[in-house]
């Protein structure tokens, strides 16, 4: 059987008559442990990077375009480096043109490029699978120029084209964990200062199961830009009653503040900042829990989380919450939650070692018994971070 590498190097000769001299460069997804929706509201998260990734071939050309295709897809488009905005075509290369104009920003001299993509992070999932395409993309563009970014530089990029380019307000954890992520270890990430400490993840004794739902809802996108609205209302209103404390994002409250809100905002205002204030409240606990591993009190955090998100934040979906609940209800499970933007894709759960193969059975079974669908379940554990496998010659 071809290997992955050698299959993406096939399609690139399919593409542009020959492979010789193309590098390959990957990024890997990310499964979020707990802290959702905090990131864009300068908060804390704890995701690990995960095996699934992205990898691009590339090799670098005399002209001034980049032609690109998709083997997800199976479609190729193109742009041209000297153009502005988001290029006509399929959406997904609006995140490839998006990169590549930030990084001519950043001052980096962009050369044409042939490129094609391959990705075994679901997209739409839940699992970051934009981002994993940013950050193999900017390592692959950079490689090409001959210059190497910093990786707070890279991150800060990557999230500006999906902001700017793509239209998503994401936060700055995908590209950041693509970018900082450690086998064995979380990433405790403070979102405000863009530091992070590394958290060791359970291995013997637990270990974080996935479970992908097999929805991807329409309003994702717009409903994640609306609760960031929601969000930001939330903050201004909090800065009009908590007027001795300086409030410039959700992330200047606590739990102590909540109670002087509660009858002051909008309630469903209140309900997104409660959710927020609580979030990040629960992944300093959780981080803390992973150090002693107490699964038991990071499960009943995991818990907690999803159902503030059902509730306060409303970003989950019937489907999700059948996951979750049919984890709940299996031997050995220490937590279960959404994983994700929400609206569809996965769920993660931290499950006791010698019971995961029998959890991911009856999980299969139930879920699909429930809704007519069979879920991809697997088995994560924290990976490392981006790389150029190698460069063009």
């Amino acid at each position: 059987m071809i290997d992955r590498e050698s299959a993406i190097l096939l399609k690139f000769k399919e593409m542009y008559g020959n492979n010789e001299g193309a590098g390959l460069a990957r990024a890997p997804g990310r499964v979020n442990i707990i802290g959702e929706h905090t990131d864009y509201n300068d908060g804390y998260v704890l995701p690990i990077a995960i095996a699934r990734d992205t990898m691009v071939a590339f090799r670098p050309t005399d002209s001034r375009t980049v032609n690109v295709c998709s083997m997800a897809v199976d479609e190729s488009a193109g742009f041209a480096l000297d153009e502005e905005g988001v290029p006509a075509g399929p959406h997904w290369v609006s995140y490839a043109a998006g990169v590549a104009r930030v990084l001519a920003e950043e001052g980096v001299d962009l050369v044409g490029a042939d490129l094609v993509i391959h990705s075994t992070v679901p997209i739409g999932g839940g699992l970051s699978s934009s981002a994993a395409l940013e950050v193999s993309l900017a390592l692959a563009f950079t490689s090409m120029a001959g210059v190497e970014l910093d990786k707070r530089t890279l991150a800060t990029a990557c999230r500006r084209a999906e902001n700017e380019y793509a239209g998503m307000g994401c936060g700055i954890m995908d590209q950041y964990v693509a970018l900082y992520g450690e086998a064995g270890s979380a990433v405790l990430l403070d979102c405000r200062s863009m530091s992070h400490e590394l958290v060791s993840c359970p291995s013997d004794t637990a270990k974080f199961v996935v479970c992908d739902t097999g929805v991807r809802h329409e309003l994702a996108t717009t409903e994640y830009n609306s609760r960031r609205q929601e969000c930001s209302r939330a903050v201004q209103g909090a800065a009009r009653v908590l007027r001795d404390e300086p409030v410039h994002s959700l992330r200047d409250l606590g739990p102590g503040d909540l109670p002087y809100l509660e009858h002051e905002l909008d309630p469903v205002i209140f309900r997104r900042a409660r959710h927020v204030v609580t979030e990040n409240a629960r992944v300093i606990a959780a981080a803390e829990s992973m150090r002693e591993q107490n699964y038991i009190a990071m499960g009943v955090l995991m818990d907690a989380s999803h159902e503030s998100l059902r509730e306060d934040f409303e970003v989950s979906c019937e489907e999700l919450d059948v996951m979750v609940e049919i984890a709940w209800a299996q031997s050995g499970v220490f937590g279960a939650r959404m994983t994700g933007g929400g609206f569809g894709g996965c769920t993660i759960s931290l499950v006791d070692s010698q019971q995961v193969d029998t959890f991911c059975k009856n999980i299969t079974a139930a879920y699909k018994q429930r809704t007519g669908i069979v879920p991809s379940v697997y088995v994560c554990a924290p990976e490392n971070s981006a790389e150029v496998v190698r460069g063009a010659s």
